[in-house]
């Protein structure tokens, strides 16, 4: 079994579309306007951004959660700095050898969003 979708909410579907179009770097792979839906590709897995959708805590892969942070500059507000907050000694939950970084922030429709990173110490 694999997850197929996660659907976040967007009050406003063009500011939300902006803003994940930065984060993800990426382009919608799908838009509804009529609908009001927004499809992004998370590597297989489909992002639905629409007015309907309640609230989700989306955790995203990053490569580094500090290079993430200065792309967003302005557009989110970080509740969380970055913070190590596990080091894999084996790959049960991450890659062995590496810290987990972690940090949070808001996106442009109030959502929490974990952006996530691996990196040697």
């Amino acid at each position: 079994m694999r997850l197929v979708q996660v659907a976040q909410r967007a009050e406003d579907l063009d500011r939300a579309t902006d803003f994940y179009t930065v984060l993800l770097d990426s382009e919608p792979t799908a838009r509804f306007p009529d609908a009001g839906l927004v499809f992004f590709d998370l590597d297989g897995t489909r992002l639905l951004l629409e007015a309907g959708a309640p609230a989700a805590l989306l955790y995203l892969h990053v490569e580094n959660v500090h290079e993430t942070l200065e792309r967003l500059d302005g557009l989110v507000d970080v509740v969380t700095a970055p913070h190590v907050i596990f080091s894999h000694d084996d790959d049960t939950l991450g890659p062995a050898g590496h810290e987990e970084w972690h940090a949070f922030v808001r996106d442009s429709e109030g959502n929490l969003v974990g952006l996530v990173s691996f990196q040697r110490p």
